[in-house]
């Protein structure tokens, strides 16, 4: 299949690598860049734990100054790729809940007590509310922004060029690129024929702004992991 990747880098490259592995002819167009927060507050705590929803938070904080005594706690992860980004930035104790916030929530709360003071190392836009579901649960959440993801001003011109004579398949990963991707599409005059790929999307939610826009071939991984995402292009 030919596809268009528009995942941030450095993920993109190894999704790229991985469809390209299954024979797919891959253009990738970052339409988010991933922006750590150099002067982001952490305080001193204590903390029972860190959580994190993204593995740009992993990629952020491993930067960030004061990293190296946030390493010796336990970490609590939205999914196997967030996990293993924090397990290579130097994290030890890493638990995924290989799925979504609402999951990662419900793991939370099954492993630790009531009012456990929690670290959330999160971006400036987030899907769902991890913080205010744990503490609707008893729990003391501290949400600091490590990273912010800043939009394309436009489609590269290889994606325009691609989205213009026809590809087979769109790869979204997050809500906030797919909205950006409708608008660089249509920015660009090539929302109609971009509209008649299929979108493979990693969540329903992800999907919306598709829907929204027309988008007719909506394909949503039955789970919020890049494997099975990859499984699903693979079916396809």
């Amino acid at each position: 299949m030919r596809l268009l990747l528009t995942r941030p880098e450095p993920d993109a490259q190894r999704t790229a690598a991985a469809l390209r592995a299954q024979g797919h002819h891959v253009i990738i167009a970052p339409l988010l860049r991933i922006a750590p927060t150099a002067d982001a507050q952490i305080g001193a705590g204590p903390w029972a734990a860190l959580l994190i929803t993204s593995a740009n938070a992993a990629y952020a904080i491993a930067a960030h100054a004061g990293v190296t005594p946030l390493r010796t706690l336990p970490v609590f992860a939205v999914g196997r790729r967030s996990a293993e980004a924090m397990a290579a930035a130097g994290f030890a104790d890493v638990t995924t809940a290989d799925g979504n916030v609402g999951d990662l929530a419900r793991l939370v709360a099954a492993r630790l007590q009531p009012a456990a003071p929690l670290l959330y190392l999160a971006g400036e836009d987030r899907s769902g509310d991890l913080a205010g579901d744990l503490r609707a649960r008893g729990f003391v959440v501290e949400t600091v922004i490590v990273y912010r993801a800043i939009a394309a001003t436009g489609l590269p011109p290889a994606a325009a060029e691609a989205l213009a004579g026809g590809v087979d398949g769109v790869l979204h990963f997050s809500r906030r690129s797919a909205e950006v991707f409708v608008d660089a599409a249509r920015a660009a005059g090539v929302l109609e024929s971009a509209l008649q790929a299929a979108h493979f999307c990693l969540s329903a939610p992800i999907a919306e702004p598709l829907v929204q826009a027309g988008a007719a071939d909506i394909r949503v991984a039955e789970r919020p992991n890049e494997a099975v995402l990859l499984a699903l292009i693979a079916a396809a």
